[in-house]
């Protein structure tokens, strides 16, 4: 145990105690709880709000005479950190720090429990010296640190050398149960890394020498490499199974559904099979409905704009779009708005494909094509069993499109999406789609339009002064954009070095006037648009993402990329 810090002389309640910082009948209180809950004394205090974390551990720190680091500052080296195991790390809440020539420096939330110091001291090859670290953090280090990387790599060997170097995998291995447990560890493993890095999406892809795993984290794809090239046909064979698909058809593309519980949480996986040049590849996506729905409040929508599309959705009729292309937050508006409007006395019915979300109270129906469970038949039924508000997960044809207006006009609110550029180009699609002018004009209330942008991290953000070439493109958005102080993610430990962490949701909100309804009812699609673009509640998505750039949220990286997008989807659309 060389190495170690000096230890408390006392039992740690009878010092706080002792110090003042909690009285005996708190201290009684919390050991009480303590034997109730089996959890260490410090988080029983913290747990029952006697004492707060950050006063705790600097009592600790002050005592212990060791210091008190905040990790999410820091860059880990990863080296260090694996040479202590992640069952280990879990288990005593301990975390290597940093790696000195004659010893290691190990975070711990308690550092005062001398039990967990001897097995860190038996288990590491040099001694230790101690920091106390917030337990929160601790957890959250775990999961970026002891990645499943390892593990896939391993499972992936053991898979292979199981098979032979033929990419045909025989159906008669499945049975067996050591394939079959390795193809189990080796997909438990890939879903594991996928739910630690916050993953919506799993791709894996069959190269000419290699099997490609990407993770899209933050709307970004980061890709591990698996040299086991012949194991793929062994992982797509056990997903088909796991989704009720065919086999043996490897030639046409598939589309299934499985559910999974991984780490505590329950996920929904929509799964995506497609013959590609070295067998076929697969993409995932995964839907945690344990994280349960985020509110209205959480999407990110401006409050001035949030009040609007709120008073909207309270009408007793016509229809709000909420529109963008896949992956940009849509149906997690849609269903914050139907989680405001879930109450006793209102009756909802869904039409999606698929189901994405279960919600109570809510009549949901998934369309199935191939018995003519179609979006337009579905929404026909609907109209006749007495519904209040009606989601139509998308207005993908001319008969939905028309249904849904001719619904909307006759005293329901419909709420749908439409895979559009922006908001303007939503109401015109709905004329190009076939749909009557005086209809839509009569029936569309107002259509929000939105992305995702990646929000920067909020441990390493820095000022950040944009180049002349940002200055340009950003110049046609603001007068002042030379005055605007700006900031960027510099990557730590936090962000997996990334410089973000998490996203948010930008939005334009256009509302129907008289002026626009006169313009679609003559399909003046020319003037429709001037008019919008004039109207002054309507600001474009580049103009909300600067206004989160401005109060760094966001980065001018995240504002001239969304630009860019916009500009392309118009010229395309355009052409």
């Amino acid at each position: 145990m060389a190495g170690l810090q000096p230890k408390l002389k006392m039992r740690l309640g009878d010092l706080l105690v002792h110090e003042n910082i909690i009285s005996e009948a708190q201290l009684q209180q919390a050991l009480d709880a303590q034997k109730q809950s089996g959890r260490k004394l410090g988080h029983t205090l913290v747990d029952l709000g006697l004492v707060k974390e950050v006063q705790l551990l600097e009592f600790l720190s002050q005592q212990l005479k060791v210091p008190l680091i905040d990790i999410s500052q820091r860059n880990l080296d990863a080296n260090a950190v694996k040479q202590l195991p992640e069952v280990q790390a879990r288990r005593h809440r301990a975390l290597v720090l940093e790696e000195h020539p004659d010893h290691l420096l190990v975070g711990m939330s308690d550092p005062a429990d001398l039990a967990a110091m001897d097995a860190l001291s038996s288990i590491l090859a040099k001694p230790i010296k101690v920091a106390v670290v917030k337990e929160s953090q601790l957890f959250s280090a775990f999961d970026r640190h002891y990645r499943r990387t390892e593990d896939i790599a391993s499972f992936a060997q053991e898979l292979a050398s199981e098979h032979s170097e033929s990419d045909e995998f025989d159906f008669a291995d499945l049975a067996t149960e050591g394939g079959d447990t390795a193809v189990a560890r080796l997909l438990k493993s890939i879903f594991e890394d996928a739910v630690q890095m916050q993953a919506s999406d799993i791709h894996i892809e069959p190269d000419e020498d290699t099997l490609r795993i990407r993770l899209r984290v933050d709307g970004v794809l980061q890709e591990s490499l698996i040299k086991e090239r012949n194991i793929a046909s062994a992982l797509v064979l056990r997903l088909k199974l796991m989704s009720g698909l065919d086999i043996s058809e490897k030639r046409l593309p598939q589309d299934g559904r499985t559910h999974i519980k991984v780490k505590g949480h329950s996920i929904d996986v929509r799964l995506s099979t497609m013959p590609v040049q070295h067998g076929e590849s697969v993409v995932m996506r995964l839907l945690d409905q344990s994280a349960g729905l985020l509110s209205l409040n959480e999407t990110g929508m401006p409050g001035a704009m949030l009040d609007r599309f709120r008073h909207l959705l309270h009408r007793p009729h016509g229809m709000v779009l909420v529109t963008g292309p896949t992956g940009s937050g849509k149906t997690t508006t849609l269903y914050g708005a139907l989680s405001e409007l879930n109450q006793p006395g209102v009756k909802i019915i869904t039409v999606e494909d698929p189901v994405e979300y279960r919600l109570p109270r809510i009549n949901q129906v998934q369309t199935n094509n191939k018995i003519g469970l179609t979006f337009s038949s579905i929404l026909r039924t609907t109209l006749r069993q007495d519904p209040d508000i009606i989601m139509v997960g998308e207005m993908r044809d001319n008969e939905t499109a028309e249904i849904g207006l001719r619904g909307a006009l006759t005293g329901h609110l419909v709420l749908s999406t439409l895979h559009t550029n922006d908001a303007i180009s939503s109401a015109i699609r709905l004329l190009d789609m076939g749909a009557p002018g005086y209809l839509v004009a009569t029936s569309l209330r107002a259509i929000v339009a939105q992305r995702l942008v990646r929000r920067l991290c909020e441990k390493c953000s820095e000022n950040y002064q944009p180049s002349q070439e940002e200055v340009f493109w950003l110049g046609g958005l603001s007068d002042d954009i030379g005055q605007i102080s700006f900031k960027q993610g510099r990557g730590c430990d936090n962000c997996n070095n990334t410089g973000y962490r998490g996203r948010i949701g930008v939005f334009e909100l256009l509302e129907m006037t008289d002026a626009m309804m006169n313009a679609l009812k003559s399909d003046d699609t020319s003037a429709f648009s001037q008019i919008a673009k004039a109207s002054p509640g309507y600001h474009p998505l580049a103009r909300s993402a600067l206004a989160y750039a401005r109060q760094g949220v966001t980065s001018v990286e995240e504002v001239l990329k969304l630009v860019e997008m916009v500009a392309e989807q118009q010229t395309g659309e355009a052409g």
